[in-house]
């Protein structure tokens, strides 16, 4: 699904990472994005309306009362807009946006956007850390905003803090998340269905970190993207979803319940938590096989030509639901990852974590991409699908999940009642045998 075709607005605040919204406006328009500018008065003093102008084509609203844009330019942007982002959002710029203000051409195009907004904040650490910017942003969070950042790292002080912006790309991966959740809700195949109303569908999503040292470590290259469409569909077919996440630079759906783990011993025991009151378990995350033995407590320093890194096993966590189930219960789906022979290790997995369904994929079509291609394995027989979204393919697995429900409730007597559907056939009452003669004595005549 991705940007491809939507139309996107970004606001820029004004604040030293100004220049990064360059590089974020480029990074949307390669991903296939129309991007439209807004920009408040202080964002000119950082980075001139000229640069963007020769990047979209368009002027950047700056003057809502800029006699080139006919009528009310800031509810055309809204109206027009898939989503908007702001970044980089100052302090000012957050706490005006939390109070509803719309005195500027951002702010005036938030209060009329109807679609997914993001906040991309960027400021010194102490401001990000005052309790009143963070009754804002809760503020926001509240309101349906997406919050990506701020991260770690050299600020414009020449500090060390929390308060850069994000990286243009993971603001990126953010804003196509929102967009795949939001698709996700509107889709006409979805929107009527509640077959798993009353149902708790427990998802693990993302990858693990395994520590070497405070700054190094042991992971891998998922986005979380097939959970956050798992978690986004199950929610609108009725379901309580229970999302346990490793660490992903896109955030998970909102009004979900969410456990943030970062580790696979983390999330093994979130899971083992959690699946006592599931129905089904969903297991997508990319859950790293060992980790370091000893984790130093300090920085590793370079000595050596070679360095060896004992590794040991982590915990099975699809194998150990698979053995731990009784009479079905939950209904099991695990996801396998290969470079070859990707079937053929599917079925091997598919028996060897008693699972009902795993979910195959090439690595090369898997990773950080909202296209996907997948192979249902299952003992009844194989199902190769054709290149889809994420979010179509969500939808292909809970049907193979509402289907195992729906057998389980058949097969499951309750009080009084046998498994067979039809009812047991009533035996007449034997009759006493006739007495038995003795042999050899014929019969006397009247």
């Amino acid at each position: 699904m991705g940007l491809l075709g939507k139309h996107i607005v970004v606001g820029i605040g004004g604040g030293i990472a100004a220049f990064k919204a360059v590089v974020l406006v480029r990074e949307l328009m390669r991903r296939g994005a129309s991007v439209r500018v807004a920009m408040t008065r202080s964002a000119t003093k950082f980075i001139g309306p000229a640069t963007l102008t020769g990047l979209t084509g368009t002027p950047p609203v700056v003057d809502l009362w800029d006699p080139r844009y006919p009528g009310e330019v800031h509810v055309e942007l809204g109206q027009l807009a898939d989503a908007v982002v702001i970044a980089p959002a100052t302090a000012n710029l957050i706490a005006r946006a939390a109070v509803g203000m719309a005195d500027d051409a951002v702010l005036a195009t938030l209060a009329c956007a109807r679609c997914p907004v993001i906040f991309a904040p960027a400021m010194h650490e102490r401001m990000w850390l005052a309790a009143a910017t963070q009754r804002n942003i809760t503020q926001l969070i509240a309101d349906g905003a997406l919050i990506v950042g701020p991260v770690k790292g050299l600020l414009a002080s020449g500090q060390q803090g929390q308060g850069r912006m994000a990286e243009p790309d993971a603001i990126a991966n953010a804003l196509e998340a929102a967009l795949d959740a939001r698709a996700s809700e509107t889709a006409s195949t979805t929107a009527t269905r509640h077959d798993l109303s009353g149902k708790t569908v427990l998802i693990s999503a993302g990858p693990t970190v395994e520590d070497i040292d405070p700054v190094r470590f042991i992971s891998n290259r998922s986005s979380g993207r097939m959970g956050f469409a798992l978690c986004s569909a199950a929610r609108l077919r009725g379901a309580h979803v229970v999302l346990v996440c490793g660490p992903t630079f896109a955030p998970p759906p909102s009004d979900i319940e969410t456990i943030h783990v970062r580790s696979a011993r983390e999330m093994h025991q979130a899971v083992k938590a959690a699946r006592g009151r599931c129905d089904v378990a969903i297991m997508t995350a990319a859950v790293a096989d060992y980790r370091p033995l000893h984790t130093a407590n300090a920085k590793l320093k370079k000595q050596h030509d070679r360095m060896t890194i004992e590794l040991v096993k982590n915990p099975d966590i699809l194998a150990e639901l698979g053995a731990e189930r009784r009479d079905g219960r939950p209904v099991l789906i695990g996801f396998a990852m290969e470079t070859h022979d990707l079937v053929a290790y599917a079925h091997k997995k598919l028996i060897a974590k008693k699972c009902d369904l795993i979910v195959a994929n090439e690595a090369a079509v898997g990773f950080g991409r909202d296209d996907t291609q997948a192979t249902l394995v299952g003992p009844d027989g194989d199902v190769a699908l054709p290149p889809m979204t994420k979010v179509e393919l969500a939808n292909l697995i809970l049907d193979r999940a509402s289907t195992l429900l729906s057998l389980q409730a058949r097969q499951t007597p309750t009080d009084g009642q046998t498994t067979s559907s039809r009812s047991p056939r009533r035996r007449r009452p034997l009759a006493p045998p006739p007495p038995r003669r003795p042999k050899g004595r014929s019969r006397s005549r009247a």
